[in-house]
């Protein structure tokens, strides 16, 4: 009899348990929009399964009337979806892909590209109890808005350990993503258009996955956090999320958003060149090219950014100003930076001539001028050269030199003015440096390199416990392994509670006016003010000297 009573409690537990349903061992889940048949997957060193759906269409395809045009719900399908591959990446240039899996020596399944590209994936706990709802976490990959992939984050094993729903989304690029007139003809913004329809995707469906839309984090890398910055400021997002993790880039960082409508103009005037469309059908032109044509188009424009811009929908204003106004999305808010951002993949990728051979100074004001989507002008080069290099001769100090003024101008500073913004607005927010360098890059990058730019996404995928193919994925030691544990701890505590903090982990402050941040290493610390001198120079001492320099040549330019 008591064998009995055991054996009806042990079957209702196992009733209880609602991974989702099982179609010849497939889990199987249905929504509004039909059935999905999806995959499960395993993660090293921890017993959990995880479901995994992949291509989920989250929009219409963007195709035909709708190029250049706001995303459209999706159309429902009859039969069971087979949802076990990724699917296409967003029309851009393919090579660049290459060469960045390359630069790191990584191997990864680098997708088709095809117009027809916005799907999302999604990891879920395969335990889950019936009627619980799990934290939401939606990745945004990065890839300066004209390259990258949903495939980019493989979602299992930090679903699998901190027992969350990951979701990773895709996004129109380059062209097809941001091209704009400065006006209605075309407004421009589609790609962060589509985020917002995946996390209305999100919002209305994440139920049939054990997801709780009342409890979704975005979260993104580079391009990634500055689309996470973006929909924190936009009018269009409010109440789709309710915390937001933007790691290595924010909204006003240099060249991924317009600062003015002569910007956006300017650029569209390259693409019409570019692409020979002419005139005042230059839309209709773009509308009627191929999508080879506009590949081709994105390939011509090689890494020269096609921001964001200014559109008076999305951004009703510039995002600095809505930031300063407190008129962003009141959310808590974690941000930060790796401690050598510019420090190898990012010149690698752009094809910075003498990096990393030996640099002079020479060297260093040919590049400031070459790249001005930095917002560096001629002007102003000679300023930063005295105050980060000084009377350096020394190749490899020069070269350090010039790579810390990149990271700080481009990612640094931003940030930390991202994090005051939202400190004063009465956010709770959180900033982190990450300093480590992983053992999977010993090969590919030089011994000079530290915490390069994305490293920290390698633990924060828990790249140590995935068992496919993606591409951070390689050899760990046992400290690696704990560093990813406790990231994807402080992640995952972030998305549950809005606090990093938890049992087991050094305590995180918040980022208040005495600036405290924490140190991401193999052991963590809690400090503050995190480069003050840096960041003096660039928000007060390099403004006063640049107007007088202006001044003194009967100059007026906006720095």
């Amino acid at each position: 009899m008591e064998a009995l009573k055991w054996a009806v409690v042990l079957c209702t537990l196992t009733l209880g348990v609602l991974g989702s349903e099982q179609q010849d061992g497939h889990p199987l889940v249905e929504t509004q929009y039909g059935k999905l048949q999806g995959k499960t997957l395993s993660a090293k060193g921890i017993d959990r399964t995880v479901n995994a759906f992949y291509g989920v269409p989250f929009a219409k395809p963007p195709v035909g009337s709708l190029r250049f045009a706001a995303p459209e719900s999706p159309e429902a399908w009859s039969s069971t979806r087979e949802a076990t591959n990724y699917a296409p990446m967003c029309v851009q240039d393919r090579h660049m892909m290459e060469q960045l899996v390359k630069a790191v020596n990584a191997k990864i399944y680098i997708p088709e590209v095809s117009e027809d590209c916005l799907y999302l994936n999604i990891f879920t706990p395969g335990d889950r109890v019936k009627g619980e709802k799990l934290p939401v976490m939606v990745f945004i990959h990065g890839g300066g808005l004209v390259m990258g992939g949903a495939m980019m984050f493989e979602g299992s094993a930090l679903s699998a350990y901190e027992n969350v729903v990951v979701v990773s989304i895709q996004y129109r690029l380059g062209v097809l993503g941001f091209f704009s007139t400065g006006d209605d003809k075309a407004p421009g913004n589609y790609g962060f258009l589509d985020q917002v329809a995946a996390l209305k995707w999100v919002q209305e469906n994440i139920e049939d996955f054990g997801g709780d839309p009342g409890t979704v984090t975005i979260f993104g890398e580079s391009a990634g956090g500055v689309s996470v910055s973006s929909l924190v400021v936009s009018p269009l997002a409010k109440g789709l999320f309710h915390r937001a993790i933007a790691e290595s880039g924010v909204a006003i960082m240099p060249a991924l958003v317009a600062r003015s409508t002569e910007e956006v103009v300017f650029i569209s005037k390259i693409v019409a060149n570019i692409s020979g469309c002419v005139g005042d059908n230059l839309v209709d032109c773009l509308k009627a090219k191929s999508e080879e044509e506009i590949q081709a188009i994105g390939a011509a424009m090689q890494m020269m950014p096609l921001p964001a811009s200014i559109d008076g929908v999305f951004f009703p204003k510039p995002p600095e100003q809505i930031l300063a106004d407190k008129e962003a999305n009141r959310v808590p808010f974690m941000t930060g930076v790796t401690n050598q951002e510019f420090g190898w993949i990012l010149p690698s990728v752009m094809n910075i001539t003498g990096f990393p051979g030996e640099m002079q100074i020479e060297t260093v004001q040919e590049i400031l001028q070459k790249f001005p989507f930095l917002g560096i002008f001629s002007s102003a080069t000679s300023l930063l050269i005295d105050e980060y290099i000084g009377d350096k001769t020394d190749a490899a100090k020069i070269r350090t030199s010039f790579v810390d003024m990149v990271g700080d101008l481009v990612f640094v500073i931003p940030a930390l003015k991202t994090a005051k913004y939202h400190r004063d607005s009465g956010n709770p927010t959180y900033f982190y440096e990450f300093q480590h360098r992983p053992l999977i890059f010993k090969e590919s990058k030089p011994d000079f390199v530290n915490a390069d730019h994305g490293d920290e996404l390698f633990f924060v995928i828990g790249g140590p416990f995935l068992k496919s193919d993606v591409l951070f994925k390689g050899d760990s030691n046992e400290e690696e392994e704990i560093l990813s544990k406790t990231i994807m701890k402080y992640w995952g505590n972030f998305a549950r509670s809005g606090d990093p903090n938890g049992p087991g982990l050094k305590h995180w402050p918040q980022y208040n006016q005495d600036e405290y941040y924490l140190e991401l290493n193999l052991e963590q610390k809690a400090t503050k003010q995190l480069k003050a001198q840096e960041y003096k120079f660039w928000t007060e001492i390099l403004p006063q000297r640049f107007q007088k320099l202006q001044e003194e040549k009967g100059e007026h330019i906006e720095l």
